[in-house]
């Protein structure tokens, strides 16, 4: 059998008391794909920021193409050819796309801004992006900076390639698009590793597949050896996991959130309503007014035009005299930056938006809220069920459901969820799509997602967004209007 050109023996991190890799050793083949799967906290980006130089390995060895090397730093790895898609951005936001995707280059002081300019609008075109080298990161959304990531692995032109979670906010399309990439990347001679929680893309892309759990590998097989999505549940999981859940009809009530004639920013003339017993989707490819429509209707920007009414009050007035509970809670897209602190506890992440509601006068009750939040640790399986554990030190899945189980907790009327499975392992997901459904009794919910499975799972009504505009609103049981989701989301009326 040829040398693998990565071989992990005998890896192990922790964190504390946290043991996040436990004597894990694993082979990555030249001119394969590796799927690595597992549940929230298995320790998958962990192992893989140790092969990427980001973290170092408490004991254990790395060899790349047979010889030992010490992975001292990310630098060091890249010197090396292995190049790595974080699940949370390494992006500078006061910089452009053309600056970040060279940011680090070594080389002339010199450089020839045209020639970059030429290389990141050819990298996008060749790979199927629509990307401006003159955006500044801080105007993008999500799946836009996800696009940036692949463009500056790209750029180094990496021979080892990990792609952690990199469809998390890709449409089908451009998740093809880069399928194709990474099978012409591997029948090149590159080594590629995949992590991801969408068990249909790793029978898609993967020719072999690695199973972690609790920080251990438990499994590793030949894709070709798998028969189902199903089987391969199992094995990740431990148990039989359908995805599948019962999305019984509601009537639904009073209106909970109303945008009318609502112009801002890159959105134009939206309108729609949200009432209280459903769930009304929007979907559409990031970047086609999602992000504005959210931040206004959450309070983070003003409305410009239009009429935004919440919980039968105006704009001006729902925000003048908002209430920690039974009123609105926010789910953002962005976990790390907007919906908690890395730096703090998870007590103290818990009490960021319920902390009225462990006041006494001047005092906070932290006794009675760390009560509190044990108890959601381990109702939504959140790892470490630690409070004393900072933000940073979980899993970006452990995070998410740190943050649903917050707002879950709030009992609110109205929720606006973006991506509110994104990174999520299968079982997690499914335990999310009950939880929407079963908050959908008492509150009217504005879910965003691109998970066209998810909307098609959950949702009552679909909103297909594109260019800023609401194209079209329709009922989930409307099929002529549901086979016609892709052609929308591409402005094709």
């Amino acid at each position: 059998m040829t040398t693998p050109a990565v071989r992990l023996q005998h890896i192990s991190k922790s964190f504390g008391k946290v043991k996040a890799n436990q004597d894990i050793s694993l082979d990555i083949h030249k001119g394969r794909i590796l799927a690595l799967l597992g549940e929230n906290g298995a320790g998958k980006s962990t192992l893989m920021s140790i092969l990427a130089g980001q973290l170092q390995p408490d004991s254990g060895t790395i060899a790349i193409d047979g010889e030992n090397m010490e992975l001292s730093s990310t630098d060091k790895a890249i010197s090396t050819g292995i190049g790595m898609v974080y699940q949370h951005f390494q992006l500078v936001d006061a910089m452009t796309v053309m600056e970040n995707v060279f940011l680090g280059k070594a080389g002339s002081f010199l450089l020839d801004k045209k020639a970059m300019e030429e290389e990141v609008i050819s990298l996008s075109r060749q790979y199927g992006m629509q990307m401006s080298p003159a955006k500044y990161i801080a105007d993008l959304s999500m799946g836009e900076k996800q696009q940036v990531e692949i463009l500056k692995l790209l750029h180094r032109r990496s021979n080892i390639l990990i792609f952690d979670e990199p469809t998390a906010v890709l449409t089908p399309e451009e998740a093809k698009a880069l399928f194709a990439t990474m099978r012409s990347m591997a029948d090149q001679g590159k080594a590629i590793v995949f992590i991801s929680h969408k068990l249909e893309e790793v029978m898609t892309i993967a020719d072999d597949i690695a199973v972690l759990r609790r920080g251990a590998v438990v499994d590793s097989m030949p894709k070709k050896s798998v028969s189902s999505t199903a089987e391969l549940a199992e094995r990740m999981v431990g148990r039989e996991v359908l995805l599948k859940v019962d999305r019984i009809p509601m009537e639904p009530r009073q209106m909970v959130l109303k945008v009318e004639n609502l112009s801002h920013q890159h959105l134009q003339d939206a309108s729609l309503i949200v009432r209280q017993g459903e769930i009304l989707g929007i979907v559409g490819v990031a970047g086609n007014g999602q992000k504005p429509l959210v931040e206004v209707v959450c309070g983070l920007q003003q409305p410009q035009q239009g009429e935004v009414q919440l919980l039968g009050k105006d704009w001006q007035d729902f925000f003048a005299s908002r209430k920690w509970k039974n009123g609105l809670s926010y789910i953002p897209e962005d976990r790390q930056g907007l919906a908690t602190c890395r730096g703090l506890t998870l007590l103290d992440n818990f009490l960021l938006t319920t902390r009225d509601g462990f006041s006494s006068g001047p005092w906070l009750q932290r006794q009675d809220a760390r009560q509190k939040a044990e108890k959601l640790l381990h109702e939504f399986d959140i790892r470490p069920p630690d409070l004393d554990a900072f933000a940073w030190q979980l899993s970006g899945g452990n995070l998410q459901k740190m943050v649903l189980s917050r707002e879950f907790y709030r009992q609110p009327h109205l929720i606006v969820a973006e991506q509110p499975t994104q990174g999520l392992d299968i079982a997690a997901m499914e335990d999310i799509w009950k939880l929407l459904l079963k908050a959908r009794e008492e509150a009217g919910i504005l879910l965003v997602t691109g998970d066209l499975t998810e909307a098609l799972a959950v949702c009552d009504r679909l909103a297909v967004m594109y260019g800023g505009r609401i194209v079209d609103t329709f009922a989930r049981s409307n099929q002529e209007k549901v086979d016609q989701i892709g052609q929308m989301m591409a402005g094709i009326s």
